[in-house]
């Protein structure tokens, strides 16, 4: 009994020491970068708003996560690929007709939205068909299960979307008038920022009264926190399941949309790292809810913008654009330390528990 007590006091006194250490380290770095002070105002700036918008994407992947994870915890980690898989086609069958044709730069919001449109109807297709094959024969399954069959299912989407369209980057049509910069409270910022941004945002928006106001969000809610009691009272749990899928890949393509937008380039690949970052986000919010998820997505994109240059120069450490992933999973890891439970998770007591 002596040495259990022991083993568990030097556990939690090597884990307060790891998070001092973290601690330090970022509190060292950033005043290190502040002094030196090696960038403008105005390049700080950039970097704060191409992180909000950044940000933006991955929270509207991330309630794919989240809303999935609420409903039938598990972790789709075949999300990724319904974000992909609708920008993929969109781009090849309808932004890049359109933008030949000239109606892309004729009539860009009716464009933008059409490509959307596109991208969330095959998205959707994509995720239902992966819901009815892969996971609803697995329901009752052990947990592990299922998490299997999603990594299998991410694989299996990118190498048919690969062998579909080819596995170079196909670019996405750049919009005339979306080109160059406005001034929005005295600072200036590129349109196609400001498009991603406000988008987000509005879809974020309707999301959550979506979920918070009408009875399918309502039936939702009901089926996350119990899915036997739901179905007595009348609920179809299988469609709100797939409600619940359907939503969560329409997000993801309009994501993928704004995310071509952007980067301007698509490829069969490109659903991986932002899933990855996208459940990250999820996991730092709070997984299973859906301000959370916003949040988190926020976040991270602002630290994967700021913090290479912010918490590393100061070290001695030069930034570059391959850093921002080492913050991505970084931030990951810190989660789990210092608040597994996500900034507005709800801790579970044992008696809940």
């Amino acid at each position: 009994m002596r040495q259990r007590v022991s083993d568990t006091d030097f556990l939690g006194l090597f884990l307060w020491l790891v998070r001092a250490a973290i601690i330090v380290l970022i509190f060292w770095g950033s005043v290190a970068t502040i002094l030196d002070n090696p960038y403008s105002s105005r390049q700080w700036i950039d970097f704060a708003v191409f992180g909000v918008a950044q940000g933006s994407l991955y929270a509207l992947i991330a309630m794919g996560y989240t809303l999935v994870y609420g409903v039938l915890f598990i972790i789709n980690f075949a999300h990724g690929e319904f974000y992909m898989s609708g920008v993929f086609t969109s781009t090849v069958f309808v932004a890049i007709p359109l933008s030949q044709s000239g109606f892309l730069n004729q009539h860009p919001v009716w464009g933008l939205l059409i490509i959307m449109l596109v991208a969330s109807t095959v998205s959707i297709g994509i995720a239902l068909l992966t819901e009815r094959i892969a996971y609803r024969p697995l329901r009752k399954a052990p947990r592990l299960v299922p998490l299997i069959t999603a990594i299998g299912a991410s694989f299996f989407w990118q190498y048919f979307f690969r062998g579909l369209f080819g596995s170079d980057k196909v670019p996405f049509p750049e919009v005339e008038p979306l080109k160059g910069t406005m001034m929005i409270l005295g600072i200036e910022i590129l349109k196609r920022q400001v498009v991603v941004i406000i988008a987000s945002v509005i879809m974020l928006i309707g999301l959550y009264i979506f979920v918070m106001r009408t009875k399918t969000g309502k039936a939702m809610r009901a089926v996350a926190e119990d899915k036997d009691v739901a179905a007595l009272m009348g609920i179809n749990v299988d469609r709100v399941i797939v409600v619940t899928f359907a939503t969560g890949a329409a997000l993801a393509g309009s994501a993928g949309v704004l995310y071509a937008l952007l980067f301007t380039q698509v490829d069969f690949f490109m659903g991986f790292f932002p899933g990855i970052k996208a459940f990250t986000a999820a996991v730092l919010g709070g997984i299973g809810s859906i301000p959370g998820a916003a949040l988190g997505g926020l976040f991270l994109g602002i630290v994967e913008s700021v913090g290479p240059t912010l918490f590393l120069e100061g070290l001695g450490i030069p930034a570059s654009y391959q850093l921002k992933d080492v913050i991505a999973f970084t931030m990951l890891v810190l989660v789990l330390i210092f608040r597994p439970q996500g900034i507005l998770g709800e801790r579970l007591s044992e008696t809940k528990a």
